[in-house]
């Protein structure tokens, strides 16, 4: 079953983000995706949480403690199968059990990275089939798409503006009313569900799209001896010349939310060239970087049949803890292709987690005595921006850097 989090009155809402107290108890997302994960605290505080003496955040596995609200926001993963074909499991699920508490004027909102036309074709019938109750008569919906930026501590939740949407007039501007409460940055009110969703998905289609046109910038470059660098510094000298750098792109929302805008619009007959192409050549950057990590260390005079490469860095993005669907693993599977030994480090992944999902062994620092062959900078921790590399480097060690942050590096993507 999945946790559940109560959305209490606007009052409510506007004193828990400004009370320091701590919660009864805190959630965080498991690697899988899949489900939130309630830690219990004493029995006192349990207690507190369930007669909900004070307004706040409180997390619940138990229906009984979510039967009283009267609006409910679901915000659970949308992943994509082992063929990218959307996986809308959690959704259902999540909606079957606010299906069991739903009452008569209750809203639903959903926030969760969709494809057009998903909360009002896919998840409404299951609320209206485990509740009994009739859409927009007896209970309404909205949708708020999840406007986040993990590990960016300047552009947080009230910081971003919120787009929102109601399945009737009337509940869009209660909707809109419940957000414009908490968020400072305000909120902009779209016309109808699906406009909200479509809106979302192609905010991540889009930056997919643009990764992957420097990304293929890079490849050209590199092949013309160019340094890719240079090219996008000179060429961001002009005022609207869009600031997009080559990399990996993983997580679970930009290399996942294309899929699911390709398969509506197949739906309908219309094959997308743009956003599947680039998916494609995206999806490609994890084996084309240990490429050319092979490529500098064969012209280094290095053996690569048995060679010790470090990778720094595991996690889908810099200065964040998530590793879902990172793009890491595939650098590193490449490598093992070669009868590379790969050594991980990374301070802000959970070593068990990494385990669990990849089956790869990953340490929170170096081995002091360690010296490796090749060394692959794949993730921009701020660890790593000054981080001292001498003492584990040969003379014909090669520094890859896949970001371009380390001064020293022999080559970069």
């Amino acid at each position: 079953m999945h946790s559940h989090c109560e959305v209490r009155p606007k009052e409510a809402l506007k004193q828990s983000q400004q009370s320091e107290a701590p919660s009864p108890c805190h959630c965080r997302e498991q690697p899988s995706g899949m489900h939130s994960h309630c830690e219990e605290r004493p029995t006192g505080a349990r207690k507190q949480s369930q007669s909900q003496a004070k307004p706040g955040l409180y997390c619940s596995t138990s229906l009984t403690d979510i039967a009283g609200a009267n609006t409910y926001i679901i915000t659970v993963p949308t992943p994509v199968d082992k063929n990218n074909r959307p996986d809308l499991t959690p959704l259902y699920k999540a909606s079957e059990t606010v299906g069991k508490v739903l009452k008569k004027g209750d809203i639903v909102i959903y926030e969760s990275t969709v494809y057009p036309g998903a909360t009002e074709e896919e998840c409404i019938p299951v609320l209206e089939k485990v509740s009994g109750l009739t859409f927009n008569e007896d209970f309404f919906a909205g949708y708020s798409p999840e406007r986040i930026n993990p590990g960016d501590k300047e552009h947080t939740v009230e910081k971003i503006l919120k787009v929102t949407s109601g399945s009737t007039p009337e509940t869009g501007k209660v909707v809109d009313g419940l957000y414009r409460s908490v968020i400072t940055a305000g909120t902009h009110l779209a016309p109808t569900i699906k406009v909200a969703e479509t809106a979302k998905v192609i905010e991540n289609s889009q930056r997919d799209i643009n990764i992957a046109f420097v990304n293929e910038l890079a490849k050209i470059f590199n092949l013309m001896d160019i340094d890719t660098d240079a090219v996008l510094e000179a060429a961001g000298t002009k005022w609207n010349f869009l600031p997009f750098r080559p990399g990996l792109v993983g997580g679970h929302c930009i290399g996942v939310d294309p899929y699911y805008l390709a398969q509506k619009a197949q739906e309908y007959g219309y094959h997308p060239e743009i956003i599947l192409a680039g998916r494609r050549l995206n999806d490609s950057m994890g084996e084309y970087v240990a490429s050319q990590v092979v490529k500098c260390m064969i012209r280094n005079g290095i053996s690569v049949n048995g060679a010790e490469v470090l990778m720094l860095g595991i996690t889908f993005k810099e200065n964040c803890p998530d590793v879902r669907n990172t793009k890491i693993v595939d650098v590193v599977a490449a490598l093992e292709d070669y009868n590379v030994r790969v050594s991980i480090c990374d301070p802000w992944a959970n070593p068990e987690e990494v385990k669990h999902e990849y089956g790869l062994d990953c340490q929170p620092e170096l081995t002091r005595e360690a010296i490796y062959d090749a060394i692959v900078l794949g993730v921009a921790h701020r660890e790593f921006q000054n981080l001292d590399l001498e003492n584990h480097k040969k003379e014909t060690t090669v520094v890859y850097d896949v970001k371009g942050i380390l001064a020293q590096a022999t080559a970069r993507l």
